[in-house]
Parts: C-alpha cells; structure tokens; sequence
C-alpha cells in the first residue's frame, strides 16, 4: 500500500518547540536500531545467527518517537518484533545481542530468544510472541500504577494484525471505563504475517475502533519520528494527569520479511514498487535530512555517530560469541510442571 499523503519531508515548524538535543537523541536511536536489524540480518543470512528473528528495520520512528516520550520508570510492552522497542527504552546492547546468540549472559539469560527480551531496570516489561498480548498486560500495569498513585504511565505496543484480536476491545474498554494511564500504540505496516489488512479487516481505519470506546484516537505518520513524539508526548501528559489512555495508530512499513532477512517479494505478497516506495521514504533519511536542512546536525558529526554505534555493534557481538551457552540443567527450574 502507497500512501502519499504520508511520508513528506519534515518541516521545520513541525520541530521549532523542540530542544535540539531531544531531536538529535531521537536520531541516534533510529540509526541505532536500523544498523543493529541491518547487522542481525546479515548474520542470519551467513547462518551465524539462527535464532528466528522478526526485524523492525523500517519501523524505527515509532519506537525513537513513543520512548523519547517516556521516562525510564515508565513501562513499555512489546511484541514479536522487539528489537527496537527494547533499544529506544534504553536495553543494553550486549544483553541483546547475547540472547540472539542464545548465551547466558542475555538479557533473558539466552532462554528466550529474539522474541523474548526485557529490561525492566529502564522499564521495558517484556515481549512476547503472543498476538495482541501486549494489551492486556499494559493494562495491568498501569491499573497498578494508578492504584498507587506513583504517576507511572504504560504503552502497548501492537501491530494491525492485533487489531483482530478480541483482548484489544477488552484492553480499550476497561481502560475506558477505569480512567487507566495506558497509550495504546498500533505499529500499521498493513501485513499480518503475510496477508495485506486489506483482506483481513473490513475497516483499514484501525483508530477508529478506540473511538467507539470513546477514547482519543489518532491516526498518523508513523514514519515522521517528530509527530510520533509530540503526539505520544501530549498523550503521556493526558496519562499523567490522570485523562486516561489514548489510542495511537501509526502509519509504517516493515522492509523486511515478516520473520528473518528476506523481503517476501519472491512470495509474491507485495510489490517491489511497493517496497521501494517506502524505502526512498525512509524514516531515519527523512529525520537525517531535516537535521541538516536545520543546521541541527553536520555530516562529520553524523559519520561519528555512525562509527560510535558501529564500534558498539561489533563489541556486542563479540561479547555474544565469547559468552557461555546456559547450562543444560538451568532449563529444568525454568519450566512448568
């Protein structure tokens, strides 16, 4: 799907509130993420890498924009596809890297793959392969919050295909109905696995379903990392002040396969003027391009971000491979009777 109301240049207007350095971090984190999917594909490609991994390249304007907006005690909730979740709420690298490569010193002491990350020292909760998993549990939490009245917000993160599944109607209305401080943050990169949404759901218009359930809805370029902030951030002030949640839909574009390296045009389920449509759009470009326009950022100072996150990439991986496989009689206590 081509959307050509989306994807425009960011304007200087759009940022002009903003501090620099806000801007400039969420940048970094986008290009951090894109070379950290980038590099775990090529890996997965060489068979270095065989844990089954479902890549967020494309999608990094969602997770830099939603978690710039969170404070570290603030929770975050993922999904299959967690790798740039994890890493914008601040997961360390190495631990990551580790638990693709399957080792003991992953964040999920390399029990629970790709799939299966947390961090919850800077508040990412935990992902699952679950569909629609996220909901309920980031309704617990903030239930939780509000409860103790500790000003702590909570963000489900979800994918379209989610928006098919029942728990979501039962997450928005007992968030509705309690006033709980959740953000409901639909990542729309219109496939489900493998099938468009367009043969799937008989509304494309995923925002509109939070609307029923009387709840502020949006719909926006999930590829304009700026938007994506300044709206999750003014829903994070409604959460903090006790206004409730707010449902977010994002508008993005997963470059990659639903799981693994390859682009699933040789499946036959996209188009490849699709796919390079939204790639010349690209979300980091686009937030690279404006930096400069605005003077915010030189292209020296862009190459050492590039080297920086680089020299982190290759020590992670390095740390993987010399860390130890978990010990087989670890799995017996990690396992229900």
């Amino acid at each position: 799907m081509i959307l050509k109301d989306y994807c425009k240049p960011i304007d200087e207007t759009e940022a002009e509130e903003l501090e620099d350095s806000i801007l400039v971090d969420m940048y970094v984190k986008m290009m951090k993420i894109r070379m950290v999917e980038e590099q775990i594909a090529e890996l997965v490609e060489r068979g270095e890498i065989v844990c089954p991994c479902h890549l967020y390249t494309g999608q990094e304007a969602v997770a830099a924009g939603v978690c710039a907006s969170l404070s570290n005690d603030d929770y975050a909730f993922s999904t299959h596809r967690s790798h740039g979740h994890y890493l914008a709420k601040g997961g360390g690298l190495k631990a990551l890297m580790a638990e693709i490569y399957g080792r003991e010193t992953g964040c999920s002491r390399g029990n629970g793959g790709s799939m299966h990350l947390v961090s919850p020292e800077t508040g990412f909760m935990g992902s699952s392969a679950i569909v629609g998993g996220s909901l309920p549990i980031a309704v617990g939490a903030a239930l939780a919050s509000s409860l103790r009245d500790n000003g702590r917000v909570a963000v489900s993160f979800f994918g379209d295909g989610a928006a098919t599944e029942g728990v979501l109607y039962e997450s928005l209305n007992f968030a509705a109905l309690k006033n709980i401080p959740v953000i409901f943050v639909c990542e729309n990169n219109f496939y489900s696995t493998h099938m468009h949404i367009s043969s799937i759901q008989s509304s494309v218009e995923i925002h509109e379903k939070a609307e029923v359930f009387s709840l502020p809805s949006f719909r926006i370029d999930g590829n304009n990392v700026v938007e994506v902030y300044k709206t999750t951030r003014n829903a994070v002030g409604h959460a903090r002040t006790g206004q409730g949640p707010t449902f977010i839909e994002c508008i993005t574009y997963r470059w990659r396969g639903h799981v693994g390296p390859k682009r699933d045009l040789e499946k036959g389920l996209r188009t490849a003027e699709e796919l390079e449509w939204w790639v010349s759009n690209c979300a980091v470009k686009r937030m690279e391009d404006f930096l400069f326009t605005a003077g915010k950022m030189t292209m020296k100072e862009k190459d050492e971000v590039v080297r920086k996150i680089d020299g982190e990439i290759q020590e992670a991986i390095a740390f993987a491979k010399e860390s130890p496989y978990p010990k087989t009689t670890e799995y017996r206590r990690k396992v229900f009777k």
